[in-house]
């Protein structure tokens, strides 16, 4: 039986934020290589610029955003993941070619876990990494 959300917590939207001092490179990496759409975005509120991207329709999104004086923007450490479970071998295959054309090529995962399952690791602009996991009979 698929458990439903508690009650106690009625959360209508999921948003992942993170900082960036390459915002277009990010946002080209996420919508034109993996495929996510820009929701949306801002420019110049509070010095800050920011883009939304994510799936429409859906409650859940990741935003990009840059302070017009910079950001520390420390590298991440290899293992904090974005990891994506898709249903098919022929979709990730496509997003790993196109992103690979686009000079993000795959990376040895931090934990071999990942390599076992078949999932195939890229960075980002900024150095964090997506895992795109094979997942068959879901969707």
């Amino acid at each position: 039986m698929k458990e439903s959300w508690p009650e106690a917590l009625p959360i209508a939207q999921v948003r992942i934020a993170r900082p960036t001092d390459k915002l277009q490179e990010v946002v080209r990496f996420y919508c034109q290589g993996l495929g996510l759409r820009r929701l949306g975005g801002f420019e110049n509120h509070n010095g800050y610029d920011g883009v939304m991207v994510g799936l429409p329709g859906l409650g859940y999104h990741l935003e990009f955003t840059q302070h017009q004086h910079g950001s520390p923007c420390p590298a991440p450490t290899k293992d904090n993941l974005l990891v994506l479970y898709i249903p098919d071998r022929p979709s990730i295959n496509t997003i790993v070619e196109r992103l690979e054309r686009m000079g993000y090529p795959a990376v040895e995962p931090e934990n071999p876990y990942w390599k076992a399952k078949g999932a195939t690791t890229i960075e980002d602009p900024d150095g964090w990494r997506l895992v795109l996991m094979p997942t068959p009979g879901i969707g």
